[in-house]
């Protein structure tokens, strides 16, 4: 399928021709939801954690005499049902990450570009590069029209990556970096010459 590039100033540089079985693949919402799951279950601290009934401060004398008071038995006040007791079944440190195969990370990806090309908000970019000036980037995002985009290239120009950083919503990745939660969660994705050279040597 031919699609045309575009360059930073809104003017044309040819078409180039993306690979079908990448961008024109029936996107799998399902698919889409287990890699964005795992994404974020691996972006997870998990440094939440309470104190159970041995680790809270307080006595370990028992509240008052086993029998002959009229209320239940109680063996510690540190016992969960009380004010200042423990926690039951609180949560533990640990890691919230876990194993997706290969082959449904690679189908996620695919789905979350073909999704993107079918809804017409894919584009090709001639490069980004030429650009230090934070407010040259501003002017030149606006006259392209894309208020919340995601810019795919083959090696972020470090100055490039500069000059966007405080723009909101627009994000610059190297290719080997793509995932899709920040495809979908920018509005238009952008892929450069260089971009879309890595991204078919990665899903090949």
């Amino acid at each position: 399928m031919e699609h045309d590039i575009k360059t930073l100033d809104n003017g044309s540089a040819g078409s180039v021709a993306l690979p079908e079985e990448i961008f024109a693949v029936a996107p799998r919402a399902d698919i889409m939801a287990r890699v964005v799951h795992w994404q974020l279950a691996k972006r997870r601290a998990g440094t939440h954690r309470t104190k159970g009934m041995g680790e809270v401060s307080g006595t370990t004398k028992k509240p008052y005499k086993q029998k002959g008071t009229g209320s239940a038995r109680q063996g510690s006040l540190r016992a969960p049902q009380f004010r200042t007791g423990g926690v039951v079944h609180g949560p533990v440190v640990r890691d919230h990450g876990y194993d997706l195969p290969k082959k449904v990370r690679r189908l996620g990806l695919i789905s979350a570009l073909s999704q993107k090309a079918a809804e017409g908000k894919l584009v090709v970019l001639d490069a980004a590069t030429g650009i230090s000036k934070t407010r040259e980037a501003a002017a030149k995002v606006k006259a392209l029209g894309w208020s919340s985009a995601l810019i795919v290239d083959g090696a972020v120009d470090e100055q490039f990556a500069r000059a966007i950083a405080n723009l909101p919503k627009i994000d610059v990745l190297p290719t080997i970096g793509a995932n899709v939660y920040d495809i979908l969660n920018h509005d238009v994705l952008v892929i450069t010459r260089a971009g879309l050279e890595g991204l078919k040597e990665r899903l090949a």
